[in-house]
């Protein structure tokens, strides 16, 4: 960062933001969000309330910055373990063991991610849907490319990513409630479950006819004589 009068007003705007969040965050250990209250986290961060608008529009938009701090950085480290060499099971192993350690590392993160993923401030669902969903099309998108993936539709793989990333977060809150002592053994049927998903992505197309036929059936039962139902 520069030295010049510019860059330290810079240096100490990122400053009082992280201060903020911070706070917030230590704060969210004990409260949800909807109940977080702006001159808390002033006090708490140790700057006036006219210095929290300089950086968010209130507490809502607060949450979504600690979303995309705690989410936002996993996309990169996720992307790289999905393009390294090695089948898709050994690549789904690796991003279990980057989850764990990111989980370990920032216990705080993710345990406001869990508990406001249903909590009552709307923009931060969305924000945390927004960013679950972005991890589904990419690893759709990783998967998509290995030669297993021939004849899987783009809705199918998808699906898949969804299915797989579902997994991580059920991962993530087991890892929370287990703690460090219990962390192997979440780790460990974490990666047999991942293996299951595996086994059934590996035989999914086997009925695609049958997929085929109920995609196309009208909705609803179709009765033929005294009410019997094909």
């Amino acid at each position: 960062m520069s030295h010049t009068p510019a860059g330290i007003r810079q240096t100490q705007k990122l400053r009082t933001r992280q201060a903020l969040l911070d706070a917030a965050l230590a704060l969210l250990e004990h409260q949800s969000l909807s109940s977080l209250g702006l001159r808390e986290v002033t006090r708490a961060a140790g700057v006036t309330p006219t210095a929290f608008y300089r950086h968010f529009e209130d507490t809502a938009a607060l949450g979504v910055a600690l979303v995309e701090e705690t989410l936002g950085s996993l996309h990169g480290l996720i992307a790289a373990v999905l393009a390294e060499t090695g089948d898709s099971e050994e690549r789904l192993d690796r991003s279990v063991a980057v989850i764990a350690r990111h989980v370990g590392a920032q216990p705080a993160h993710f345990r406001f991610i869990a508990r406001e993923q249903h909590g009552g401030v709307g923009p931060v669902r969305a924000a945390i849907a927004a960013q679950l969903r972005r991890f589904a099309e990419e690893v759709a998108c990783a998967l998509g490319q290995e030669p297993g993936a021939a004849g899987w539709s783009e809705e199918d793989l998808l699906m898949l990513g969804g299915l797989y990333v579902d997994h991580m977060v059920i991962t993530t809150s087991t890892l929370l409630e287990a703690g460090p002592e219990g962390e192997a053994e979440v780790v460990r049927v974490a990666r047999r479950r991942l293996r299951l998903v595996t086994i059934g992505r590996a035989h999914w197309l086997d009925e695609a006819p049958a997929r085929d036929r109920l995609r196309r059936r009208p909705p609803g039962p179709t009765r033929t004589g005294a009410g019997a139902v094909p």
